[in-house]
């Protein structure tokens, strides 16, 4: 709770430092139009009060000394000889400092911040440390356990790994980390097993979110075998209509990713000097271009970090668009012409081969084993062997291997696109383990219940 109010507070002070900023220059641009170009007006007092103090204070918040202090507690944490309360600190230093990185937009980064909570090194819990040294009566866990013992932390390091990994193009993996969040948060809703948690009001707000989200990667990769059913079920129910709108060729992608993104912030300090001196640069700017609103749009609006997620997200899901009508004309055939197959894009032979290149250029991309893992795997994980847990968490978020996304393998062979369709496997086990879950959790309560008369 304190790194999270600590990132929080950075987040804050960010939105606030480029807020007022954007207003300056908003209320001097629209001043200077107003005169016709004889000066403008000042911002208002507490406006340029506000832009005193922040000039005044130019280190206020800044993000070297944020990243330094997070960082300053996973190293000291991280040696070998580190009591466990270091050892702690730097494991949710390291789920802070992910969540950060993905608030600034550096993806990579972001997944590499976890790379210690992953590494499978082991930390008492409980037990008494003697003055001789060792611990008595201690329980061992890894950091990774720990993490996932603590659901808000490990509700942040799925939800920002799942947006970083969208943003990277790795959509199995993405898909992977979402589904199984949600596929627990669906069990503990039904059985009221987080409405006990202390911040549970935001676990619904960030659950609509993660969702939002797999309604994106359901439509660019195929999620079968990755997500559960149910939640599958889930996403079609509550977003099923912007995907028709999607399916028809119409804009839906941005709305749900303007729902589901977290409020990305932008480091960088303005000049606040500009903000009080730009009124008679706004002035000359609008007589001479003969518009009151010339300069109106010029300046940033506060939300430019946000606004370049978006875009930068948009660029990508425009070739996604394109790229999913070609799929969905090579599903229906085992073999086609690549003219014929050309002409139901729109498009000629000369410029439709790039594209087969590029579908499977987009698609292809990294594969975590580890987020690979099935949600009743990540959940029951007091159930693996001590050896399976090891292996799992040798894998580092960035770690993976090489393979496509595609559930379709397509080449071409004298003017031939042959396609073969990867053979769908159908697990029942995972269902009727799930069942078998519910069904004891069911008896549980029922058990519980007090029937004496």
């Amino acid at each position: 709770d304190i790194l999270h109010e600590f990132v929080y507070q950075f987040q804050g002070f960010c939105q606030y430092r480029t807020s007022t900023y954007a207003n300056a220059l908003k209320h001097a641009s629209s001043s200077a139009a107003a005169e016709g170009g004889s000066g403008g007006k000042q911002p208002p007092h507490h406006v340029i009060e506000a832009l005193d103090v922040l000039s005044q204070n130019r280190d206020a918040w800044a993000v070297e000394t944020v990243l330094f202090y997070l960082h300053r507690l996973i190293a000291v944490g991280s040696t070998s000889n580190a009591p466990p309360a270091y050892k702690y600190m730097a494991l949710f230093a390291s789920v802070t400092l992910s969540r950060l990185e993905c608030l600034l937009g550096d993806y990579r980064a972001s997944l590499a911040a976890l790379s210690y909570v992953y590494s499978g090194e082991v930390v008492s819990v409980g037990g008494e440390v003697p003055a001789g040294g060792g611990a008595t009566g201690a329980e061992f866990r890894t950091l990774e356990e720990v993490m996932v013992s603590v659901f808000p932390a490990r509700l942040s390091v799925s939800y920002h790994a799942g947006v970083s990994y969208l943003m990277l193009r790795r959509y199995k993996d993405a898909a992977s980390v979402l589904g199984g969040i949600c596929s627990y948060m669906q069990r503990g809703f039904k059985t009221g097993q987080l409405r006990k948690i202390p911040g549970s009001e935001q676990f619904n707000k960030l659950y609509e979110r993660m969702t939002a989200l797999l309604a994106i990667l359901t439509h660019v990769c195929p999620t079968t075998g990755i997500v559960d059913d149910a939640v599958l079920k889930t996403v079609r129910d509550k977003h099923g209509h912007q995907l028709s709108k999607i399916e028809a060729g119409e804009e839906g992608y941005e709305d749900l990713f303007i729902f589901a993104c977290p409020k990305f912030v932008s480091p960088a300090v303005p000049d606040y000097g500009q903000a009080t001196t730009s009124a008679a640069a706004a002035a000359a700017t609008a007589s001479s271009s003969g518009s009151g609103t010339a300069s109106s749009g010029s300046g940033p609006t506060g939300q430019d970090a946000y606004k370049l997620q978006v875009r930068q997200f948009m660029n990508e899901m425009s070739q996604q668009q394109t790229l999913r009508k070609l799929r969905s004309y090579m599903k229906l055939y085992t073999s086609i012409s690549v003219g014929k197959l050309a002409a139901f894009n729109d498009t000629n032979e000369d410029e439709f081969l790039p594209l087969l290149l590029c579908y499977k250029h987009k698609m292809r991309q990294l594969e975590n084993k580890k987020s690979g893992a099935s949600a009743e795997d990540e959940d029951g994980g007091e159930e693996a062997g001590d050896d399976e847990k090891k292996t799992e968490g040798e894998a580092a978020p960035l770690d993976g291997t090489y393979g496509t996304a595609l559930d379709i393998h397509y080449y071409i062979v004298n003017d031939m696109v042959h396609v073969d369709e990867a053979e769908k496997q159908r697990r029942f086990e995972n269902y009727f383990m799930a069942q078998i879950a519910q069904s004891e959790e069911i008896m549980g309560e029922v058990d519980a219940i007090v029937t004496e008369i």
